[in-house]
């Protein structure tokens, strides 16, 4: 399974999901916005903007929340924003896409920076990571969606190509250009996804011990409590008996 995802079940246990909620509808109001100010005001005409209402939907963001995010494109008097995406090296020789949506370069990349040197890791520059990542599709399902096999059939039927399904997620992944077919068929099989979203896939994991995955941990937490932050990826596979530990 990704890093990412060992990541966020870890965090769940944690109960820190919660603690975190307002940071996270702040970062889907400005990802909404923004879907609506490069495009039309209007989910149905625009897909980026369905994507990320849908998302927000998915995280029981209030309705008054997400039009008012939209609202704020049309009106014109949104900030305006730009997406930058920063690579580096995270402890154990890890390597780290961060995607953000910022008003200031300075104050996001002066952040982003002492987030990795305070945490064991490193700023790279533009293409020094990305080279080991494939650009794709991922939708995921909470394990109660349904067992491997059944999730792994609708996935096949709706033209996904790879499922990895875990404890507690299942984590389907389509090609870039065919995401928003595959999320709506599957959509019709299994529910409405937990989440869908471009994403960045591993070529090759790094297995992290205990104490890599610790400082890790914090580096990931520290990118992820950045306003500017959207999503963080990585290439850092933690093994069971190390999540459980650190859970």
């Amino acid at each position: 399974m990704a890093g990412h995802s060992k990541f966020a079940n870890i965090k769940h246990r944690k109960g820190a999901q919660d603690k975190k909620r307002s940071n996270l509808f702040s970062k889907l109001s400005r990802e909404i916005t923004v879907a609506a100010k490069m495009g039309m005001p209007d989910p149905d005409m625009n897909p980026r903007l369905r994507l990320a209402v849908n998302n927000a939907r998915a995280q029981s963001m209030p309705k008054d929340n997400i039009q008012r995010a939209i609202n704020k494109a049309s009106a014109g008097d949104a900030e305006n924003y730009e997406e930058v995406m920063y690579e580096g090296y995270g402890p154990g020789g890890t390597a780290i896409i961060v995607e953000t949506l910022t008003d200031n370069r300075n104050r996001t990349a002066t952040a982003v920076r002492t987030a990795f040197s305070k945490n064991g890791g490193n700023l790279g520059t533009s293409g020094s990571v990305v080279h080991g990542f494939d650009h794709v599709g991922l939708i995921t399902y909470p394990a109660s969606a349904g067992d491997a096999d059944t999730v792994f059939e609708a996935a096949l039927e709706a033209g996904a190509e790879d499922v990895q399904s875990g404890d507690e997620v299942h984590e389907i992944w389509t090609g870039m250009d065919d995401l928003h077919e595959v999320a709506k068929s599957l959509e019709g099989a299994l529910g409405e996804a937990e989440n869908v979203k471009l994403a960045w896939k591993p070529n090759l994991d790094v297995t992290v011990d205990e104490k890599t995955a610790g400082t890790l941990l914090k580096l990931i937490d520290a990118l992820e409590e950045d306003d500017d932050v959207q999503t963080v990826w990585g290439n850092y596979d933690v093994p069971d008996e190390v999540a459980e530990k650190l859970g």
